[in-house]
């Protein structure tokens, strides 16, 4: 008997059990190599899910051999494109790292589907951002995205910081212009626009050359 009860424990304490058709469900998965790597191990786990959940599964989106760094992913785009388009309720991933490049990602996806009113499930983190705790999570997230970006910000600063201490001029390089060479061009009747072309700078560097300004 208690074998039996054994075997039908979901493995996801925050399985509800009965149906849920009003929710439309879509799952993403993502694979950085065709070399061994098999997406189909992350779907079949997501389905399983969602036939738990009720949820119908309405569409899959897989991306094979992209780097979870990349900036651009064909079909993580297409999923975020139809989310605009409300197409499905839930987005339902494997875990984190196979969905976002990074926790400031991962929150600004998050931000993206909660204004959309879609909610996001991460199967091995196990959160569900419709529960109380998976909207605690997000909260978290929110702090240590926030985290994230001050710890950058500051080690900018300290490298400029040092850089000026070590006597290094920052920003762009002074485009030196010849005003004698704006002159000559403006006496032609040629306008500014013009004459920084020709001097290869914009036409506020080459007026401002002319008033003497650099």
């Amino acid at each position: 008997m208690a074998a039996k009860e054994a075997s039908t424990q979901a493995p996801y304490p925050q399985v509800v059990r009965g149906a849920d058709l009003d929710r439309r469900a879509v799952l993403y998965a993502r694979v950085s190599t065709n070399n061994g790597q098999d997406p189909e191990l992350q779907s079949r786990e997501i389905r399983e899910y969602c036939l738990r959940r009720g949820w119908p599964l309405v569409g899959e989106y897989v991306d094979l051999g992209i780097s979870g760094a990349k900036e651009r992913r064909p079909e993580l785009d297409r999923l975020i494109a139809d989310a605009h388009r409300r197409k499905f309720e839930v987005v339902v991933v494997w875990k984190f790292d196979r969905f976002a490049r990074s926790v400031s990602h991962l929150l600004r996806a998050l931000e993206t589907f909660r204004a959309l009113g879609i909610e996001f499930v991460s199967l091995s983190e196990q959160v569900d951002t419709s529960t109380p705790t998976g909207k605690m999570v997000f909260t978290v997230l929110g702090a240590v995205a926030e985290l994230e970006r001050s710890l950058i910000a500051e080690r900018v600063r300290a490298g400029l910081r040092n850089a000026r201490a070590k006597g290094k001029r920052l920003g762009r390089p002074t485009k030196h212009v010849d005003p004698a060479a704006v002159a000559l061009l403006r006496s032609q009747g040629l306008p500014w626009r013009r004459v920084g072309a020709r001097l290869g700078v914009s036409a506020a560097t080459a007026y401002a050359a002319a008033k003497g300004r650099l």
